[in-house]
């Protein structure tokens, strides 16, 4: 490595690489350790370098998130759903905020009262409604829910399908019934169609069971776009083929909703399917998928904006405020994280404003990003070598509570270094305070 790592000048300021003089690559934190600290007549007389490179990263990560300053930020416009999907390298937020005209930020408080929980589906009665393989179902997204209780609501060719009973003849000889099921007849092909909530654009999953697998042929999501068209046999159609249809079991594809056949759900008998299916339900995929919660903390007007309407006032009584939260003392809005879906939930007052996520990574999401501040590269070494020594067999227990020591006082080191505290800033601060600050 040269002086600079050879870059001139007029390379360095035409360039893009600003400040990046102030870090040390991971890979040269390794390097340089293996060289300083093993060998020899050193502490670690052997070690593979993948070893090293995996205490370097852990080391890395513990580091970044609280010493080094490792504070990434996104920015969006909060569209109508009023979510923010989390980065891909997210790992814990440090603060939310929205921006005004002037670019100043407003903090966000966590709303800890609500969440976005799993809907679970049930019956008129109230009931759970279970699958065929006595699993709960969930009613997020529900768009139909096809139990075959009964015909109503469904448009059936008799000729290829039949609603109800099914009595089915075991090669043994014995007769099986399968109690409101859907059965595929072997003498024609036709279709079972039922309106639903079925808007071009979105997708949709689709989840049913087969009871009885089929003997002849398939059955299909008539006129509907697939999402792969590796499900689908024909390209150039719009039909998605429903698979393991000679399989029992429940069975899940999805699919991206074309122009045709839209508001419904239509399948197809394609080759005369002659199996029993039951519980064909279709739900939402996406940004679409609301509990009931969520739902109603979304669209209710949000609570640091409910007053009077009378004044500027945010209080209907002036002087009403003896017992006031101050956490919740603000106008600025709320939101959760739903950590399930990835998502940040915000309260409608925010709709439309440009947000702030403000989040701690680990330092490992991509190749530029692992590197140190030369001022935690001491607090690197440490901590590699205090990592390694202690995973090892006949080491004196001196040596690793002497690097233990040695590594929180190089990290102690580092955070105060990384601090920034500048004198001439802290005086000008304690300026406005009661006493007079001379330097």
């Amino acid at each position: 490595m040269g002086l600079l790592d050879n870059t001139t000048q007029q390379a360095y300021y035409q360039g893009n690489d600003h400040g990046n003089y102030q870090f040390t690559s991971l890979d040269d934190v390794i390097n340089q350790f293996i060289v300083a600290y093993v060998g020899e007549d050193k502490t670690i007389s052997k070690v593979k370098r993948v070893d090293v490179a995996f205490h370097a990263q852990r080391a890395l990560q513990e580091l970044s998130f609280d010493t080094l300053k490792s504070t990434k930020a996104q920015e969006i416009t909060l569209p109508p759903s009023l979510q923010m999907t989390l980065p891909q390298d997210y790992v814990n937020y440090t603060k939310v905020s929205w921006v005004d005209s002037s670019g100043i930020k407003h903090l966000l408080y966590p709303a800890s009262k609500t969440s976005n929980p799993l809907p679970l589906a049930q019956d008129s009665n109230n009931d759970y409604i279970f699958n065929q393989a006595a699993a709960l179902t969930s009613s997020t997204n529900l768009i139909t829910n096809g139990g075959f209780d009964s015909s109503t609501g469904w448009t059936v060719d008799a000729d290829a399908w039949v609603i109800g009973d099914a009595v089915i003849t075991t090669t043994a000889g014995n007769d099986n019934t399968y109690k409101n099921v859907l059965q595929g007849n072997t003498t024609a092909d036709g279709y079972i169609s039922i309106a639903a909530d079925i808007v071009e654009g979105r997708r949709y999953r689709i989840t049913y069971d087969i009871v009885v697998a089929s003997t002849a042929g398939q059955f299909t999501l008539a006129n509907h776009t697939t999402i792969a068209s590796t499900l689908n046999s024909d390209p150039s159609d719009n039909n998605v083929d429903l698979i393991n249809e000679t399989i029992i079991g429940t069975h899940s594809v999805e699919w991206l909703q074309g122009p045709n056949n839209t508001g419904k759900i239509k399948l197809w008998n394609d080759i005369a399917f002659d199996g029993v299916i039951d519980n064909i339900k279709v739900v939402r995929v996406g940004d679409g998928e609301d509990s009931t919660t969520w739902s109603n903390y979304k669209s209710g007007t949000s609570s640091e904006n409910q007053d009077d309407y009378q004044d500027d006032t945010y209080w209907p009584l002036d002087g009403s405020r003896f017992g006031l939260d101050p956490q919740h003392a603000q106008a600025n809005g709320s939101f959760y994280i739903d950590n399930q879906s990835g998502k940040i939930h915000f309260s409608s007052n925010i709709s439309g404003k440009t947000v702030i996520l403000d989040y701690i990574s680990d330092s490992l999401g991509t190749d530029g990003e692992m590197q140190v501040h030369k001022f935690a590269e001491e607090a690197m070494y440490k901590s590699i070598a205090y990592a390694i020594l202690s995973t090892r067999a006949n080491v004196q227990e001196y040596i690793v509570q002497r690097y233990k020591k040695e590594r929180f006082a190089a990290i102690r080191t580092a955070k105060l270094r990384l601090s920034n505290l500048k004198l001439e800033e802290l005086t000008q601060i304690l300026r406005g305070k009661s006493k007079q600050i001379k330097h």
